[in-house]
């Protein structure tokens, strides 16, 4: 992979690893409500997630997705529900969770799971699967993708969180706070557009 190609990835994976998408606003919203220590196990979730999907199509599975449409639709439908439930979830939020027992942020687990139906991530993989990989050098290349997105993405998102628990205090006030998890919950869906097109 030349200099030239290898910044070019860089761009491409801070770009699209910074920018909005359901990710960075679920972060965001979670940053306010949980504070930044407790979403910690989700920015470390959507690294790891994301470095499965991005591996995985680098070997094949994005090939597999465009030769049978049918299973490619089926990721686009499931992921718009899940993140319609999650917008649901932040939307009727109503207070900050610190303390609650019931309310909890987004597992590694969960956060890693749902890399495989966000919408965004299937576009950012698909892309730099397309675009970065060397033919000759196959393997090697798509190693080095995964790990310029590996090196970006973590520090990217956890951005998003570092905001939301910056404006904790000020969404403190109940009133404020209902309107930001509404404000969240729109957005989150508005994120969806993309994949209707």
């Amino acid at each position: 992979m030349s200099v030239d190609t290898l910044l070019a990835l860089v761009v491409f994976a801070f770009a699209t690893s910074i920018t909005p998408g359901p990710n960075n606003m679920m972060l965001f919203a979670s940053g306010v409500n949980f504070c930044f220590r407790r979403t910690i196990p989700h920015m470390l979730g959507i690294g790891a997630g994301f470095l499965s999907l991005l591996v995985a199509v680098g070997l094949g599975l994005g090939a597999v997705l465009q030769a049978y449409p049918p299973a490619f639709l089926a990721l686009k439908v499931a992921g718009g529900l899940y993140l319609l439930w999650i917008a649901w979830k932040i939307g009727s939020s109503r207070t900050m969770a610190e303390g609650e027992a019931k309310a909890r942020p987004m597992t590694f687990f969960g956060a890693a799971a749902f890399q495989w139906v966000n919408p965004k991530a299937w576009v950012m993989a698909v892309t730099a699967m397309a675009v970065y990989p060397n033919p000759n050098h196959y393997a090697l290349t798509v190693g080095i993708v995964a790990l310029v997105f590996a090196a970006v993405n973590v520090p990217s998102v956890s951005t998003w969180a570092g905001f939301g628990s910056a404006l904790r205090e000020w969404l403190s006030v109940p009133v404020r706070l209902k309107w930001f998890n509404i404000t969240m919950a729109v957005l989150l869906v508005l994120s969806l557009w993309p994949m209707l097109n």
